[in-house]
């Protein structure tokens, strides 16, 4: 059973002085996401990614079409227990110390009160806060935020947690302890939907990733299919600092590194490359596939403007 399916959710806007020109946010969205996988949401700023969070968390109510949670209605409140949800700019109280804030949302959740002064206790230890519980909000800085934020998410225990951009405005020590928890939370058997720009995070957490782009999906699938559906390159290293004209003609992109040359250019033009360095007695010192990433992948399906959407399975 798919843990979230999203059936031709669409969000129209209506903005203007007179509110009647309508804004398309969210181009009709079909998706479906695994149990126990983590699922990137890619996209730009303004792409769509909150918008669909805010649909599946019944914060806003979508133009047409539905979306399913563990197999219930997205809008039954059933669904709320079994869910977590941290967006992408949360507010809290800020004159509440972490410890206060969790107890709160623990009792919003529906934890016993005996339970849940040992929840809290347990969860400011996992999200690397046990010495920060008695702390007023306001004097955190906005990776302890972000830390707080993603505990009253996953205090009660839920079996899907969606976080907007969970990495935002944290350093990369910050961003390593997250997706070490969010890679925590897949052991744990839950799944992980989280919208990202990040995307060396995305490429290292995600299971799958999805990439939306003017409220339009464009692709989804494995990182490793995505990417290898690009054409390939090859990195050519000689010795000396001479880069013959005939290599600059073939689009390679070249570095000086110390007494070495460095090449980048597609795969099918290596062989050109590699007799242009002969003609020039150039000595080859190593050939290098390079990987396409995600970013590579990302920024080439952006540009496609007028490119027909592409969905992989």
């Amino acid at each position: 059973m798919s843990a979230i399916q999203i059936l031709g959710l669409e969000k129209t806007y209506t903005i203007g002085f007179w509110r009647k020109r309508p804004k398309r946010a969210l181009r009709p969205l079909h998706l479906a996401v695994e149990e126990g996988e983590i699922f990137g949401f890619l996209g730009p700023n303004g792409a769509g990614k909150t918008t669909t969070l805010k649909l599946l968390m019944g914060l806003v109510s979508p133009t047409a079409g539905s979306a399913r949670i563990l197999g219930i209605d997205a809008n039954d409140p059933r669904v709320k227990a079994q869910i977590g949800f941290l967006p992408e700019q949360p507010y809290f109280y800020d004159y509440l110390t972490a410890r206060e804030l969790l107890e709160y949302y623990g009792q919003l959740s529906g934890i016993p009160a005996k339970d849940r002064g040992g929840k809290v206790e347990a969860m400011l230890q996992r999200v690397g806060l046990p010495d920060a519980g008695d702390i007023q909000l306001r004097k955190f800085s906005k990776g302890m935020l972000q830390r707080v934020g993603i505990a009253q998410a996953i205090l009660h225990d839920p079996k899907v947690v969606f976080l907007d951009e969970p990495m935002s405005g944290l350093d990369p020590m910050g961003r390593r302890e997250v997706r070490d928890l969010i890679e925590q939370l897949k052991k744990e058997g839950k799944t992980v939907f989280f919208s990202t720009h990040i995307l060396s995070d995305a490429e290292a957490l995600c299971d799958r990733v999805a990439i939306i782009h003017l409220g339009e999906l464009r692709s989804v699938g494995v990182v490793a299919d995505l990417t290898s559906s690009m054409h390939g390159k090859v990195e050519l290293i000689w010795q000396g600092a001479v880069v013959p004209a005939s290599i600059r003609a073939l689009g390679a992109e070249c570095h000086l590194s110390a007494d070495t040359m460095r090449a980048v250019l597609a795969e099918d033009k290596q062989d050109a490359a590699i007799d242009a360095l002969r003609r020039e007695k150039l000595r080859l010192v190593s050939i290098t596939p390079v990987r396409a990433t995600l970013e590579d992948y990302f920024l080439q399906n952006l540009r496609s403007e007028n490119a027909p959407s592409e969905v992989m399975a």
